[in-house]
């Protein structure tokens, strides 16, 4: 249910006091804005996006392996496909090759900001993000079985936004064509002019094809 975000537990972002724009709390601190809280409908019953499913899957991740799980993508994943453009978190980058960042009514660039929690700590290339989704879908990071599981689970796609970024990276069967698109600016209306341009770039490749 985590996986397939069909837990029914509430998105800490919805929270008033989750910090939009700020340094982004700890773990426990993040944690702490859904405990307790009713969730918003019983388990498998319907779909709904909630980035506290992830903090929990790190956590469970972390508390299986006994260390954590960013020392296993880097182990089982990242070094593999030699990603070695793709970091587990932000102090592992030097800032300057890091891309600005910006939220909409809120004047200064936030990319200092470390989001050390599950979904959303890591930092890559868009190169890198693409080899990634090319590798989950053509068996190269996947056994037969584990291929199965993944693709039962998962659509090869995905979206994420973070305060300051937005990101959409998408395989397209009918063009045998992984696109990635990364923006440096979210807040406001700016997700969907965001999904705007990535239609226009898909109908000019589609064109081109």
């Amino acid at each position: 249910m985590l996986l397939q975000h069909r837990s029914g537990i509430p998105d800490f972002i919805d929270h008033p006091d989750y910090p939009w724009g700020e340094p982004p709390m700890s773990t426990r601190k993040t944690l702490e804005l859904v405990l307790d809280t009713p969730a918003e409908f019983l388990p498998d019953k319907r779909y709904k996006y909630s980035n506290t499913n992830y903090l929990l899957k790190g956590e469970i991740l972390d508390r299986t392996l006994g260390y954590s799980h960013h020392q296993y993508i880097k182990k089982e994943i990242l070094q593999p496909l030699e990603l070695y453009n793709t970091y587990s978190l932000l102090s592992e980058v030097n800032l300057d090759d890091v891309m600005s960042g910006y939220f909409i009514g809120y004047d200064l660039d936030i990319k200092q900001n470390d989001y050390i929690i599950p979904g959303g700590s890591m930092v890559a290339t868009a190169q890198d993000v693409g080899i990634f989704l090319r590798a989950l879908m053509d068996g190269t990071l996947f056994d037969n079985e584990e291929q199965a599981i993944y693709s039962s689970i998962y659509q090869y796609e995905h979206t994420g936004e973070l305060p300051g970024y937005q990101s959409i990276a998408r395989y397209h069967a009918d063009m045998d064509a992984v696109v990635i698109q990364f923006n440096n600016t979210s807040g406001g209306n700016s997700w969907s002019k965001s999904e705007s341009v990535y239609r226009r770039i898909i109908r000019i490749l589609e064109k081109e094809n």
